[in-house]
């Protein structure tokens, strides 16, 4: 039990130094939400909402790429197989769907609890795929060439890389462990609910935007999964790769103006490390704005952080040549 303490205030104290930070972007966002309000007015800024020329079919395409991201992510982990290719070709069965590389099984016999949940979320990620192709119909996309390798070329360790968490000639492998497992998640899901929350405008039809409302709640509880789990383990180097990955995703997507009632900012992700310490310390599971709102992405934040480039892309990252339908641009 005294172990168990020291190991517990050793981690709080790796914490501490956080305090500050996440004081100072509190209050940052109740500054510029007082600027805004004695303004008259919020910016609504979102060069997504400008393409008008969208319609439903071209955001559910967008989503069901998303999809098939993760589908095949979490197959792979828990199955060592992927999508089966009925679920892959368009929806018209004219063209087969793209090449996966790399996806292993991931053992969980160390973290039984972890393999449960990863169980679930394959699931229901293939749900999600069978769900909107069947939405789509004819007009389904079929799935992209999809990276998912955590070999030294893998998308994985680009992203790892990137962000820091490991070094510039190591590898990150999410299929290795379960902790590495819960981290290659976490690259994804909390871009998932901030993709479907950010596309939500852009639909027309209340059916598909209570569909997708279903999907984005179901996201969210597999973002809280990974993030309660990482969380709950109670180790530094855990949260201190997340606070990393939420970093490199942050600059990533750019530098959106504020609007706290969208749920729009510059620092629109953030990692697990709590703040405060003894009877004050609070965690930061549920990522959130000022108002208490989740965080809305564009479609083109969303492939700035899958492409893994900063700049204008149509390709790369976890999409090597790019995502299918008409929205393939980050700009």
């Amino acid at each position: 039990m005294h172990d168990e303490q020291v190991t517990h205030d050793r981690i709080i104290e790796s914490f501490d130094g956080r305090v500050k930070r996440r004081s100072d972007r509190r209050a940052f966002f109740t500054a510029a939400i007082g600027a805004a309000a004695v303004g008259g007015a919020f910016a609504f800024a979102d060069p997504a909402l400008a393409q008008t020329s969208l319609n439903d079919n071209d955001v559910l395409n967008f989503a069901l790429n998303l999809e098939y991201l993760e589908a095949q992510f979490y197959l792979y982990a828990v199955n060592g197989s992927g999508l089966p290719a009925n679920l892959t070709a368009n929806g018209a069965g004219t063209t087969a769907g793209g090449t996966v590389t790399g996806g292993a099984k991931v053992d969980f016999s160390g973290d039984p609890l972890v393999g449960a949940y990863a169980r679930e979320i394959a699931a229901d990620e293939q749900a999600h795929v069978a769900f909107l192709r069947t939405a789509l119909g004819s007009n389904a996309v079929a799935m992209p060439n999809i990276n998912i390798d955590g070999s030294a070329s893998g998308a994985f360790t680009a992203a790892a890389r990137a962000a820091g968490v490991v070094g510039s000639s190591d590898t990150f492998n999410p299929y290795s462990s379960p902790n590495n497992f819960l981290l290659g998640a976490f690259i994804f899901e909390d871009v998932g609910v901030t993709a479907y929350k950010g596309a939500a405008p852009l639909l027309s039809s209340k059916i598909f935007l209570e569909a997708a409302a279903g999907i984005l709640a179901v996201e969210a509880y597999h973002a809280a999964i990974v993030r309660t789990t990482l969380y709950s383990k109670g180790i530094s180097a855990l949260v201190d790769a997340t606070e990393k990955i939420s970093n490199a995703r942050d600059t990533l997507d750019g530098n959106p103006t504020l609007d706290a009632v969208r749920g729009i900012g510059p620092d629109d992700d953030q990692g697990i490390a709590p703040s405060g310490s003894g009877t004050t310390l609070t965690a930061n599971l549920a990522p959130l704005n000022s108002n208490g709102l989740a965080y809305s992405r564009t479609t083109g934040q969303v492939l700035n952080i899958v492409y893994l480039n900063a700049g204008t892309a149509t390709m790369g990252g976890f999409f090597p040549n790019g995502v299918n339908g008409n929205i393939k641009s980050t700009t």
